[in-house]
C-alpha cells in the first residue's frame, strides 16, 4: 500500500498538509504516516530533566496526533500511523522515507507569510533531486473546499 508521509508540527500549514494527505489516501486506497520529530536541542539539560522533557514532548505529540487521527478515521476512513523520531528534521525525514518502502509521497504544508514557505519546505526542496519519492507542497491558505476539489 502506498503511504503519504506528512509532518506533524506546530505550524499552521500542517493542518492543510494533513487534510491533503488524508483525502488523497482515501481517494487512492493509500495510507498515511504521520511523522513528528523532536529536535535534539530540546534535551540539552541534565539527564533526569531531559528524560522528563522528552516524555512531555511525546505526550504532547500523541495528543496532537489523536486530533488528526480521529478526523482521518471519522471523515476519511483512513487509519494513520504515528512515527516519532528524535534528531534534526531533514535527516530524520530522509531516514524515514528510506526505511519505509511503502512511503510514496512526502506531503508538506507551505507557510503563507512574507518570509517564504517555511524552513522545512525550503530545506526539503533543496534535497528533492536526491529523494526516492516526490514531494507535494500544499499551500497553507488553501481552502478546505479547494483541497477537496483537487484530491
Amino acid at each position: 500500500m502506498r503511504k503519504f508521509l506528512v509532518i506533524l508540527d506546530d505550524s499552521r500549514e500542517c493542518l492543510n498538509a494533513m487534510r491533503f494527505a488524508a483525502m488523497r489516501a482515501a481517494h487512492t486506497g493509500g495510507g498515511v504516516c504521520i511523522l513528528s520529530i523532536i529536535p535534539p536541542d530540546e534535551f540539552n539539560h541534565w539527564i533526569g530533566v531531559g528524560d522528563i522533557m522528552r516524555e512531555e514532548s511525546r505526550e504532547r505529540i500523541h495528543a496532537h496526533y489523536e486530533v488528526f487521527a480521529k478526523w482521518m478515521r471519522d471523515k476519511q476512513g483512513v487509519d494513520p500511523e504515528l512515527v516519532i523520531r528524535e534528531g534534526d528534521p531533514i535527516p530524520e525525514i530522509i531516514a524515514q522515507v528510506k526505511e519505509d518502502p511503502e512511503i510514496g509521497v512526502l506531503v508538506l504544508g507551505a507557510g503563507v507569510d512574507k518570509k517564504g514557505p517555511g524552513p522545512l519546505v525550503t530545506q526539503m526542496t533543496k534535497s528533492a533531486g536526491s529523494l526516492p519519492i516526490p514531494i507535494t507542497i500544499v499551500p497553507g491558505d488553501m481552502s478546505k473546499e479547494k483541497l477537496e476539489a483537487i484530491t
